[in-house]
C-alpha cells in the first residue's frame, strides 16, 4: 500500500463501510474479509478494497443472499463468472418470489381473521385464537 493509499484502522473501515467493528471481526472469522498483518508493536491497518468488500457484503446481505451464498459471489467476484453469479441470483429470485406468494397467502389470511373479529358478536370465542388453536 503506497502512502497516497487510503489506510484505515478498524474502527475507521467500520465506520467507511456502515458495518461495527465486531461485524467486521466477525467477517474475519468466517474468512469473508482478510486480516492484515499487525506490525510489530503497530495496529492493523486496511485499505479502501477493504472497505468495498464490506460493503459488497453489506449490500448482498440487503439483497437477501446468505453470508454463505455471499461467500461464493466473493469467490466468484474475482474470475470472469457472470454464469455462475447469475445461477445464484436467479435461486435467489426463485425464493424471494416463493416466500412473495407465502407473505400474501398469510396476508389474506390474516384480513380474513381480522374480519371475522370484527363480525364477531360473542364474546369469549375469538376467531384468531380459534384459529391458531386448531
Amino acid at each position: 500500500m503506497t502512502q497516497a493509499a487510503t489506510s484505515y484502522t478498524i474502527a475507521r473501515l467500520a465506520q467507511a463501510a456502515g458495518v461495527h467493528v465486531e461485524t467486521v471481526r466477525y467477517y474475519q472469522r468466517l474468512k469473508l474479509v482478510p486480516e492484515p498483518p499487525r506490525p510489530v508493536r503497530g495496529i492493523r491497518r486496511y485499505g479502501e478494497a477493504d472497505a468495498a468488500r464490506l460493503r459488497f457484503i453489506k449490500h448482498a446481505q440487503a439483497m437477501g443472499f446468505t453470508l454463505a451464498e455471499i461467500a461464493s459471489l466473493l469467490r466468484l467476484q474475482s474470475r470472469h463468472s457472470c454464469h455462475a453469479t447469475r445461477e445464484l441470483a436467479a435461486t435467489k429470485l426463485h425464493i424471494v418470489d416463493a416466500r412473495i406468494r407465502e407473505l400474501r397467502e398469510l396476508r389474506r389470511e390474516l384480513a380474513r381473521l381480522v374480519a371475522a373479529c370484527d363480525a364477531n358478536t360473542r364474546d369469549g370465542e375469538c376467531p384468531v385464537i380459534q384459529r391458531l388453536a386448531s
